[in-house]
């Protein structure tokens, strides 16, 4: 990745009120860019958003993507050269309370986003990221690639499964790569999940509630230990991020296209694998328990196969799994002793930058 790439680029970032967008953010104006933001209101509560002060360093505007009028008008009035979208309803068991609204954020906020940059004329570069929960998940050994099938049992797989081939479409339809030339705009998408990294305080995610418990001293409640996900550092996905997006400057009827963002396969760990880990690494005695209440379906196993991105890109995830969870439990402890989120953030891009 070229640091000097982003210096004064418009780069405007949809959720970057939430935990990956706020991580994202940081990366950007350490660079030199110039951010501007959409997305809701950060919850009440622990925020890293709010905690570690990106609002400082950029224009953050309140609003929401289901919005088609004020994304149009975001966009116009920001010019953006760069549109990363993050914006989501971003959790599976949620889906099932509100599938109405999983669609109208994930899907229609998606085309709110891809409408208006088909109006938006510095436009370069659009890399929508979905999930690589998008893809139809058969509960199979091998990992996904990106030319397999999309689906999705629960709202949010097909929610992220649907804004796939909304991009998909309007790549084709307004973006075409083999008219790169006419109309200047690269589009892509970008699979990644199971991000995890210090600052995330979102309820019902695996690494929050495990932290939450060990720092209150009671038992983690894991309701699914044998479930298999591709867990990777936050900073790896945003990494690919900010990469593919270059790419897609410099080439991008070449990257136009899908990619996978996720760990080596050894890294592909259960729940319960985490939790132990974790649990040993935190100490004064943390210990877990299965949940036996009921759930609504989750997908049990899920791999993705990155050798596009580490072939095409030369991404690799820099972390491996082990040590991303000793980032986070060294992350949350300096939390803990107010050493301040700004600083744990900074520390912790420029410590992975310098990884090879």
């Amino acid at each position: 990745m070229n640091r000097s790439f982003w210096a004064g680029k418009r780069v405007l970032v949809t959720g970057h009120t939430g935990f990956k967008g706020s991580w994202l953010v940081c990366w950007l104006q350490m660079m030199g860019a110039e951010v501007t933001g959409l997305a809701l209101a950060p919850l009440a509560g622990p925020s890293l958003f709010r905690d570690a002060r990106v609002a400082e360093g950029m224009r953050s505007i309140e609003g929401d993507v289901r919005d088609a009028e004020l994304v149009a008008r975001v966009v116009a009035e920001c010019d953006p050269e760069i549109i990363l979208h993050l914006a989501a309803q971003a959790l599976v068991r949620p889906s099932y309370d509100d599938p109405l609204g999983t669609y109208a954020t994930n899907v229609m906020g998606t085309l709110h986003v891809l409408e208006a940059a088909r109006r938006a004329p510095s436009l370069r570069v659009a890399l929508m990221v979905t999930s690589d929960k998008a893809y139809e998940n058969q509960e199979w050994i091998w990992a996904y690639r990106e030319n397999d099938a999309l689906g999705g049992r629960d709202p949010y797989s097909n929610s992220k499964a649907c804004a796939e081939l909304a991009v998909d479409c309007y790549r084709r339809s307004f973006f075409p790569p083999d008219r790169h030339d006419q109309h200047h705009v690269a589009v892509a998408t970008a699979r990644a999940g199971n991000v995890i990294g210090g600052g995330d305080w979102a309820t019902d995610r695996l690494v929050p509630d495990i932290l939450r418990a060990l720092g209150e001293r009671r038992p983690v409640h894991v309701r699914s230990p044998d479930a298999t996900r591709p867990w990777q550092f936050v900073l790896g996905a945003v990494h690919g991020y900010l990469l593919l997006a270059e790419r897609l400057w410099v080439d991008g009827p070449r990257h136009s296209e899908g990619w996978n963002f996720g760990p080596d396969v050894v890294d592909v760990q259960t729940v319960g694998w985490i939790v132990d880990y974790m649990s040993r690494r935190w100490g004064d005695g943390a210990s877990w328990t299965r949940d036996e209440g009921q759930r609504p379906h989750e997908a049990q196993l899920l791999m993705l196969d990155c050798t596009k991105s580490k072939r095409l890109l030369g991404w690799h995830p820099r972390l491996p799994l082990a040590q991303t969870l000793d980032w986070i439990i060294e992350w949350y402890r300096a939390h803990l002793e107010g050493r301040g989120d700004r600083a744990l953030l900074e520390q912790q891009i420029q410590r992975y930058e310098a990884l090879t």
